[in-house]
């Protein structure tokens, strides 16, 4: 699976179990990204999605997406998925926000690529791609 998270300057995952921030271009960017591909989600994220053919919703662990799947993850602990993660997207907040939850992409991996973007209510967002 190719898992997606959102992460403020401070590695912030969410807060309260909470998503911290969220930017319409940003989803835009991720469903292009994605393209033909499957993108998996939990309730909670895909109410900020239109519905889309490729959008899967999964309750659990996303224990059904396959190998080139993408799992869109928010407010949770991720490191019970790890073992089956082969890429790690990070978008990167230009901002840090109250968090209780952190990640550290380093301890997934090292870092392949960046690239920079304008969001819509964030000046600039940043997409960073790691392996293994």
């Amino acid at each position: 699976m190719i898992l997606v998270i959102c992460l403020d300057q401070k590695d912030g995952l969410s807060f309260n179990r909470r998503r911290q921030s969220k930017d319409r271009l940003l989803r835009q960017k991720l469903l292009e990204l994605v393209g033909e591909g499957r993108l998996w989600m939990s309730p909670y994220s895909a109410a900020q999605f239109e519905e889309s053919g490729n959008l899967f919703i999964d309750e659990g662990d996303f224990e059904q997406a396959g190998e080139g799947d993408f799992c869109f993850a928010e407010a949770r602990d991720i490191l019970p998925l790890l073992s089956r993660v082969e890429e790690l997207i990070v978008y990167r907040w230009d901002k840090t926000y109250p968090a209780d939850l952190r990640f550290s992409p380093q301890s997934f991996g090292h870092l392949a690529e960046t690239e920079e973007f304008a969001g819509y209510s964030h000046a600039c967002i940043l997409q960073e791609r790691y392996l293994p």
